[in-house]
């Protein structure tokens, strides 16, 4: 098992973004039954996002032919976040995505989204190249195959990304057990 310096560890809201990854429509019918659950797991980082002022930068690949980003999650995206179309599987390799997730400011993201073998992967890869921090809730990402699933966590690891659960990083971030954020998101989780 390999060990990670607490920095890596720690979601600080204040140096944290979310970044969404091809939560699309006609990817999502290819998906397996699971991936309803892993889209709620991806509202609830949107709304915790939302909450504590976490910026959110949402990539959607070739949206002509894959359609758009899921309505529940479109709906939930707070005020100004950037949804970039791009064509390359990285969202680290397309510039407008590069330039919006550099734009933040931020060093450590949490990423979810569709294929983690593919799209995922191969953008958790290039932004640890770049020297991020990142995260990986392996319940708010899928694949179309669960082989894949796990070859793409196994791939995002081999990476350097810190594989996680959503409500470890919805704890993480909120740092404390008390105030309406933390019991908004205890009735969310339920």
């Amino acid at each position: 098992m390999s060990t990670f310096p607490a920095l890596e560890l720690r979601l600080d809201p204040a140096d944290t973004g979310l970044l969404l990854v091809d939560w699309q429509e006609r990817l999502a019918a290819a998906m397996p039954g699971i991936e309803r659950d892993h889209r709620a797991k991806a509202g609830h980082l949107l709304f915790l996002a939302g909450a504590l002022g976490v910026p959110v930068v949402v990539t959607e690949q070739y949206p002509k032919g894959l359609g758009a980003t899921l309505p529940e999650l479109g709906e939930a995206l707070p005020e100004g976040t950037p949804v970039l179309a791009k064509t390359r599987f990285s969202a680290w390799g397309d510039e407008a995505a590069r330039a919006a997730i550099e734009a933040t400011g931020r060093r450590s993201w949490l990423v979810v989204g569709m294929e983690t073998h593919v799209c995922v992967y191969q953008t958790v890869r290039d932004m640890k190249a770049a020297g991020m921090r990142i995260q990986v809730p392996a319940d708010a990402v899928v694949s179309r195959t669960e082989e894949n699933w796990k070859a793409g966590l196994a791939l995002c690891a081999a990476a350097g990304a810190v594989i996680t659960v959503t409500e470890a990083a919805l704890f993480d971030l909120l740092g404390e057990a008390q105030g309406e954020t933390f019991k908004a998101i205890s009735r969310r989780i339920k």
